[in-house]
């Protein structure tokens, strides 16, 4: 069974190439979101395996909407992972104490990368959550 994805990014460009890439390498785009509350509203709805969050969205902050979806047990946003065009090493005190269970460089965004964080977490990227 496919990984079910959301992604989270107020750049409709980059939202249209994520998802075509990460479709061509197996995994399942459920849906996409450009702000914070419709994020909220499609992580409720869609209940992901993986939610991808840019850290930046636009004037609002993806590390607080990280905070929002895993504070609300209802929404069920699966694994969250922040994403960003930035460098990790610019964001890793913020990128430790969010609840996401890591970070993938959008240049560096694949399927594999996803996989192997949640490898790293619960062992069976095909099960996650």
């Amino acid at each position: 069974m496919a990984l079910r994805c959301l992604l989270v990014d107020d750049n409709s460009g980059f939202l249209h190439a994520a998802r075509v890439l990460l479709e061509q390498e197996g995994l399942l785009v459920v849906g996409v979101a450009s702000t914070s509350d419709e994020a909220v509203r499609r992580a409720a709805e869609l209940h992901p395996d993986v939610t991808l969050l840019d850290i930046d969205l636009g004037g609002e902050s993806g590390f607080d909407l990280a905070r929002r979806l895993a504070d609300e047990p209802s929404l069920d946003p699966g694994r969250l992972i922040l994403i960003s065009a930035h460098a990790e090493d610019d964001f890793a005190d913020l990128i430790e104490a969010s609840p996401a269970i890591g970070f993938v460089g959008k240049p560096v965004l694949s399927a594999a990368a996803i996989e192997g964080l949640l490898r790293a977490v619960n062992g069976d990227p095909g099960q996650p959550g």
